[in-house]
């Protein structure tokens, strides 16, 4: 189907939209029809002729398959032209392939929001009437591993001139008991001023040794140098980070840890986070403190770590789109570090 048929069928289509129910009918329509009509183009593309041309090549079309396929905007059944000699591979819906990777996105937004893989399936059914199997969604979840693996050894820069470095506490269970585990996390800033999540680790709890062990791999990534480290008043972590870089100055500051913190809360849930946050730094007593954070801890439950680590990654990739880059005022900052740390930027700046 050419485009200005397609045009002509989506117009005539619209002039019965009466409801909403229509308006979503006619969306699935309208991308059968786009679908269909990108595979034929392919079919044209891999034969070398176009549909009605003449050709001397054995190969020539040979009919259709069909098959369902779930996106966003529910799931509907397509027609995949074939050919003579079985030799056409398609690329937008390949071999095998029940969905559009549209709505892998749609997944990955769900997961990293929270949600358990039977809630995923029970909103795409409620929201866009697809049948999406539990198994589906762990697939596509799964999948993130890789990414995840990829991101964690990617090399770094040489010099940041602030890393926050702090970590959370989740609920895993494991060994048939639910148990708390940390996440530590590094955020860098690097010379240009853009915030950058170094990497994450899981641990059953934070220490200074294990954080020996997370700057020694960012080391091991060619993190050279680090200005100033920001971290809370865990014991023993100053000597951790100035046994790897013994020049950096370490900044305990509360208040940037709290901000840091909410980098990964949704806005619908700030002033709540806020508050429980508050009830944690504003203890009079170490006592009282660790209450608070019991009590603040006792949110998700993770079945794994590797869910853990799923969930965290995507709501940071998620959070990162919201970065402002630079940060505000990084010129003023940067030229702050260049007269207190002149002999370590002049080779990076």
């Amino acid at each position: 189907m050419k485009q200005s048929e397609i045009e002509a069928l989506a117009r005539e289509a619209a002039k019965g939209i009466k409801t909403e129910k229509d308006l979503c009918d006619f969306s699935r329509m309208l991308k059968k029809i786009t679908v269909e009509a990108a595979l034929n183009a392919e079919l044209d593309n891999h034969l070398g002729y176009d549909r009605h041309e003449q050709s001397d090549t054995f190969n020539s079309r040979n009919g259709y398959s069909s098959k369902t396929i779930i996106t966003e905007d529910g799931q509907f059944e397509v027609t995949i032209p074939r050919d003579r000699e079985g030799s056409f591979e398609p690329q937008l819906v390949k071999k095998h392939q029940t969905r559009l990777t549209m709505m892998d996105n749609k997944i990955h937004c769900l997961y990293a929001k929270g949600m358990s893989t039977r809630e995923i399936v029970a909103t795409f059914k409620e929201m866009y009437d697809a049948d999406v199997s539990p198994s589906l969604i762990s697939k596509v979840t799964n999948a993130v591993m890789e990414q995840v693996v990829e991101w964690q050894s990617r090399p770094l820069d040489a010099i940041y001139p602030i890393v926050y470095l702090d970590c959370i506490v989740v609920k895993v269970r494991q060994d048939k008991q639910v148990i708390n585990k940390s996440i530590y996390l590094a955020l860098g800033v690097n010379v240009e001023g853009q915030k950058e999540l170094l990497g994450m680790w899981l641990s059953e709890n934070e220490g200074a040794k294990f954080w020996l062990g997370v700057l020694t791999e960012l080391q091991n990534r060619g993190v050279k140098d680090i200005l100033i480290a920001c971290v809370d008043g865990l014991k023993g972590f100053p000597d951790a980070i100035q046994a790897v870089y013994p020049q950096t100055k370490v900044q305990l500051c509360i208040v940037h840890m709290v901000r840091h913190s909410m980098k990964f809360v949704p806005w619908k849930d700030y002033k709540a986070i806020t508050a429980d946050l508050k009830l944690i730094y504003g203890s009079v007593t170490e006592e009282h403190a660790l209450l608070e954070m019991d009590k603040f801890s006792e949110r998700k439950l993770f079945p794994s770590d590797d869910a853990a680590k799923k969930v965290i990654y995507l709501a940071i990739q998620e959070a990162s789109k919201k970065w402002t880059m630079p940060i505000r005022n990084w010129k003023q900052a940067l030229n702050r570090f260049m007269i207190e740390f002149e002999d370590w930027l002049t080779d990076f700046v």
